[in-house]
């Protein structure tokens, strides 16, 4: 796990790409603290850049840009590959030679020996750069689930990336920024992929390759993965031993590592099921990191002690209160990379895991998208209905003041993106257009404009299932959980996104998997001989924070006189009276922030 950067450009000379790639490395130096490197090929205007955070080969022969013996084929690497070992004799079978036990180079003598076709064969998560000197290629590549990041811009025919979006601004090439950010960011929460603040610098969809020909200056994006049909598992007793199966086979492979590994555990289903299957895979005992609260509405612990209760180890919790929040928060807004309206949980639990001897976690992130875990799930079926409604009806309901009533608004237009935002959308476009001063058909143009989502016409849960794992999941979780566990240099594993696991979920009937009102009933009913009742039989709560009282309490988020403009000062003070969420005002905070 680490942050890499790299450019490619005839506009520079080697010393000034050196330079500017050296900068790009360190304001990456949070997320790799344990080595540096760089690798420059003067002929092709290359300069790769790599800052190391040491999980699997501790030793210096895991130093990055690595390459082949003939020095042929370089990489940076930034992920973990959890089928290594399976692939490296395989290819040692096939006469490949390694010179280290790292899966960086499992990577590329996979290349050398399949060529592109071996980025299909890697199980894990992962972003990285490959120069093949002899063909004048370089890929870029990020991994099926978009959880590691990779953003890029070709802009003036030059390749620019880096793991993070600061370390391309530190480069000193010049880009604009995108006028569009602000109205995508009050909508969402978010900015939604594949956008960033700057113009003209993307992210790399997740699943795809990026390859550049030296020789022609030619782009393309293109998949990699080659999906095989699977047949349809409508037996519930079948798919109960397929999700233990590939649940606990997954769990197993991610608790591969050469440094301190544990999991993050909240007491919720998805937290408490991988600690559990995380403890019968250690031998000497699981470190588990929790946090909890003087506010009982938060607070967690018990329900982390029963699971704790049943596996030993050793636990470490953390209160986290009031005057915490005040001291770091400065330190928070400065990890998140791009604006967001969430990641503040994850910076802190990611704080306490490093501060008690970790080098990596497990997260439950993925479950509620896979099982039906929100409350969406539900409501979708309400669209179908919804969208029969006149036109003239919806605008006049989206005029109530209730948000619930307003946000219906998006429902006047006709687009999947409009039906995640009547679902999970933070301000209406009426807002957007008052709060940045601008025309509101504007804010539509900007937030309806992309194609490339595929319309549906079924309501259903399987329907929510893909919103929520390719919008809020993509968009805001994997996000905000990279950059902030990486601002400490932890790295953070999600064991129910592993390929593997996710063909098996995917092969299961939605009709069994998602069920109305009973949200990842399957998944408790496959484990219900080791999770305890009382965490699964309570009421959902998410990894949450007391957040609408400490917001409220600080002395800059809820002081009108910070904003200027009017419409906000109206939202801030509706938040002082706790009729408006949070999330609206540390949007807005953000936003006057950046102003």
């Amino acid at each position: 796990m680490c942050r890499i950067a790299g450019i490619i450009s005839t506009q520079y000379n080697s010393e000034e790409l050196r330079h500017k790639v050296s900068l790009m490395c360190d304001v990456l130096k949070h997320g790799g603290p344990d080595d540096a490197g760089i690798f420059a090929d003067t002929d092709a205007g290359l300069v790769f850049g790599h800052r190391r955070l040491s999980i699997i080969d501790l030793t210096s022969n895991g130093h990055q840009p690595m390459a082949d013996t003939e020095q042929k084929t370089w990489i940076t690497f930034n992920g973990e590959i959890y089928n290594y070992a399976e692939l490296k004799q395989q290819l040692i079978n096939l006469g490949s030679r390694f010179h280290s036990d790292t899966d960086t180079e499992v990577i590329i003598q996979a290349y050398l020996q399949w060529g592109i076709g071996a980025f299909d064969k890697l199980r894990g998560m992962f972003a990285f750069a490959l120069y093949d000197k002899t063909k004048s290629l370089t890929y870029l590549v990020r991994d099926e689930s978009g959880i590691k990041p990779l953003y890029y811009s070709t802009l003036n025919g030059q390749l620019i990336f880096a793991s993070e979006i600061r370390a391309i601004k530190a480069s000193g090439i010049p880009i604009a920024d995108n006028p569009d950010w602000q109205i995508n960011f009050l909508a969402y929460g978010h900015i939604p992929e594949p956008y960033t603040t700057y113009k003209d610098v993307y992210s790399l969809p997740k699943g795809k390759i990026l390859s550049l020909n030296h020789q022609t200056g030619q782009v393309q994006i293109k998949s990699y993965r080659h999906h095989t049909a699977t047949s349809v598992i409508n037996d519930l007793a079948e798919a109960h031993h397929q999700i233990k199966l590939s649940l606990t086979a997954a769990v197993k492979r991610q608790l591969i590592a050469d440094a301190d590994i544990g999991v993050f555990l909240s007491g919720g289903i998805d937290s408490s099921l991988l600690t559990l299957l995380a403890a019968e895979q250690k031998q000497q005992g699981l470190k588990t990191v929790s946090i909890f609260f003087d506010d009982k509405a938060y607070d967690e612990s018990r329900y982390q002690q029963a699971v704790f209760n049943k596996i030993g180890g050793e636990k470490y919790t953390h209160l986290v209160q009031q005057q915490d929040f005040d001291t770091f928060f400065p330190q928070v807004l400065s990890a998140m990379d791009m604006p967001t309206t969430d990641g503040i949980n994850s910076w802190f639990i990611s704080k306490y895991a490093v501060q008690d001897g970790l080098k990596a976690v497990l997260s439950g992130i993925g479950a509620d998208e896979l099982f039906g875990g929100y409350p969406s799930f539900n409501r979708i079926g309400l669209l179908r209905y919804l969208r029969k409604l006149p036109g003239s009806l919806i605008k006049n309901l989206a005029r109530l003041t209730d948000d619930k009533y307003r946000r219906l608004i998006f429902l006047s237009v006709d687009h999947p993106l409009a039906d995640y935002l009547f679902l999970r959308g933070l301000f209406v476009p009426a807002d957007i257009a008052a709060i940045l001063n601008c025309d509101e058909r504007q804010v539509y143009e900007v937030l309806f404009n992309n194609e490339s989502y595929v319309s549906f016409t079924k309501y259903t849960p399987e329907t929510a299932s893909l919103l929520e794992t390719n919008l809020y999941m993509q968009n805001q979780l994997l996000r905000d959980t990279d950059v902030m566990s990486m601002n400490h240099g932890l790295e953070v594993r999600v064991p129910f996104l592993d390929e593997d696991f996710l063909q098996t979920t995917y092969s299961i009937s939605p009709q069994i998997r998602l069920i109305k009102n009973q949200p990842k009933k399957i998944l408790i009913d496959t484990f219900n001989d080791i999770l305890p009742k009382a965490v699964w039989d309570r009421p959902k709560m998410g990894f949450s924070f007391p957040l609408q009282q400490w917001m409220s309490n600080h002395s800059a988020i809820a002081d009108e006189s910070f904003y200027k403009n009017q419409t906000a000062k109206g939202v801030i003070a509706s938040f002082r009276n706790n009729r408006i969420h949070w999330s609206k005002a540390f949007a807005l905070f953000q936003l006057q922030n950046h102003a």
